[in-house]
């Protein structure tokens, strides 16, 4: 299942690699290497729609030079290639193609027909089963703007790889055991406390947020003050969990309200419950990737090019996060995963190492891929936002949603390539003008949904119903329209492309691109015109250029209105 317009570009493609075999043998060169042919949109369309640098690939591996390549390419045109216009050579090596009318006509048609699945593929549908976990955070507090950031960019990536075929789940991982629990137990009964009459700090590194006392004025409602008598590891044990369930409950509504719908919420806490992690110790130590020193046990990880060995279980017999991480990873591994990626926070660079030698001493090297999500900062104009009152010293996902709403936030975060730090500018996120990306390429959607409503009146209303049927696709003709179409062309390969170089920011360009190129074509054709033929044309193109933006900003996580 693929766009016709790619299927044709890969006979294209085919039909130049015979050409590049036949002059690498005129050429004498036949004994070496020929390079791939592989077809781009132009970056100006002055030069063409589409080129390829073969050519100069060529001349690298051949020793000649890479102009004379391409015109011997070049030398018989686009005879016996479909679809193209003209073929040209251009400095330094370049091959440019100049695409028909008809090219770009079909490319409307096929969209028109398939509908709301153009620009969805099978082309990465032998890449899973796939698993892809984010957003995993403490149970510590309410989620923060990176697992903000966390969150659209897994759910994109999850969006984009069923979009190219791959059977992927999403899944979120809950660190609800150790220590951490016992600081929060004992931060909410401080608050508890305090509002029994019993003023009482908070301990040595607890949590400051005024999110605990409320769960402390919901445990007081429960409980009474029967906690200020209970024995300590009691108390420990049914504050931390008291405080887990709701903050958990918290950050679940704070994601589905973001548009982000897990398939799997996992907890570390039922992996020891459920004594996955002695059973993964013993199977390390029994494969031999897992070692006694010291009274603690240790990780081979060494052995898999890490620059030491990690400790799974402490001497004093407490298993580490490493030895909750391999219970964790082997049961999405036996879950019949092909494929993991993990979208952790940007503190988590040093782990990488040790997570890869981990799921290759648990007999699954290379199917970890881990993804970094690294800081926000966010401002106000010039003014950075430093905490919030209520979570303490961050801010949370949900001051962010009140303050922007869904979309701009969803949009933002993923504004730029993962591994960027990214500046969010809350002012710039509630602008209604250009210079808002969101904003922008919703307008644009906005825009095409008013013509079309105008178009669906006694004026122009046959010239409507023929649009849908793309019956006068011959109609188009300016170099605007096919500008536009040409993006709208390449939504199905930017959705593959972004997939397989986990860059969902590649969308969220793409998008404005494509926003970009509706506003021209309508600044430069009338579309509801005197001339019917010409207005059922164009408003074949407005119908596709709709659904493409609607699609793209779908797979983002942002609406897309019919009015502004």
């Amino acid at each position: 299942m693929r766009s016709r317009h790619l299927a044709k570009l890969a006979d294209i493609e085919r039909g130049l690699a015979a050409r590049v075999a036949a002059v690498g043998a005129a050429f004498g060169a036949d004994h070496a290497p020929l390079p791939p042919v592989s077809l781009g949109p132009t970056r100006d369309p002055a030069h063409g729609d589409y080129a390829t640098a073969v050519a100069l690939a060529a001349a690298k591996a051949w020793k000649r030079n890479p102009m004379e390549i391409a015109e011997a390419i070049a030398r018989d045109g686009a005879k016996d290639l479909p679809d193209i216009e003209r073929l040209e050579p251009a400095k330094p090596g370049f091959l440019n193609l100049r695409m028909s009318p008809d090219y770009f006509r079909d490319i409307v048609r096929d969209a028109l027909e398939r509908g709301d699945d153009f620009g969805a593929s099978d082309a990465l549908a032998d890449y899973g089963p796939l698993l892809i976990e984010f957003t995993s955070a403490n149970p510590t507090g309410p989620l923060n703007v990176v697992q903000g950031r966390s969150g659209s960019l897994g759910s994109t990536l999850v969006a984009l790889f069923r979009r190219s075929g791959t059977k992927t789940e999403s899944e979120t991982y809950v660190n609800d055991a150790g220590n951490q629990l016992d600081i929060l137990a004992e931060s909410l009964y401080a608050r508890y406390a305090t509002l029994c009459g019993v003023d009482t700090p908070l301990p040595e590194e607890g949590y400051e947020g005024e999110f605990l006392i409320d769960i402390a004025l919901a445990l007081k409602q429960r409980d009474g003050d029967r906690w200020l008598r209970a024995n300590l590891d009691e108390r420990v044990k049914v504050l931390g969990k008291f405080a887990r369930d709701i903050i958990v409950e918290g950050q679940r509504q704070d994601m589905e309200r973001f548009g982000v719908h897990f398939d799997h919420w996992t907890s570390e806490a039922a992996l020891h419950d459920a004594g996955e992690i002695d059973s993964v110790l013993k199977e390390l130590t029994a494969s031999g990737h897992a070692y006694e020193k010291d009274g603690a046990l240790f990780l081979r990880t060494t052995d898999f090019n890490d620059e030491k060995d990690r400790v799974l279980r402490r001497s004093d017999g407490r298993p580490t996060y490493l030895a909750a991480d391999a219970a964790y990873h082997r049961d999405k591994l036996r879950r019949g995963n092909r494929r993991l990626i993990n979208v952790l926070g940007p503190d988590h660079h040093g782990y990488i190492a040790r997570l890869n030698a981990l799921v290759a001493a648990l007999g699954y090297p290379g199917s970890l891929e881990v993804l970094l999500a690294q800081y926000v900062t966010l401002k106000r104009g010039a003014e950075v936002v430093k905490m919030s009152k209520r979570a303490g010293n961050f801010v949370t996902l949900a001051e962010v949603m009140d303050e922007v709403g869904v979309d701009a936030a969803r949009f933002f975060f993923i504004n730029r390539a993962p591994e960027s730090h990214l500046v969010f500018d809350l002012e710039l996120a509630l602008e209604q003008s250009t210079k808002n990306p969101v904003y922008y390429v919703q307008y644009g959607h906005a825009r095409i949904a008013s013509i079309l409503r105008k178009a669906d009146s006694d004026q122009h209303r046959s010239a409507f119903e023929r649009a849908g049927r793309g019956a006068d696709l011959a109609g188009l003709n300016h170099p605007a329209e096919f500008a536009l179409i040409s993006r709208i062309a390449d939504f199905e390969r930017t959705v593959v492309d972004a997939a397989k170089a986990r860059a969902p920011h590649r969308l969220a360009e793409y998008a404005r691109d494509l926003a970009t190129g509706f506003h021209a074509f309508y600044t430069d054709c009338i579309v509801l015109s005197d001339n019917p033929t010409t207005t059922s044309a164009r408003l074949s193109l407005c119908i596709v250029a709709k659904t493409t933006i609607a699609s793209a900003l779908k797979l983002l996580g942002v609406s897309a209105p019919d009015q502004m």
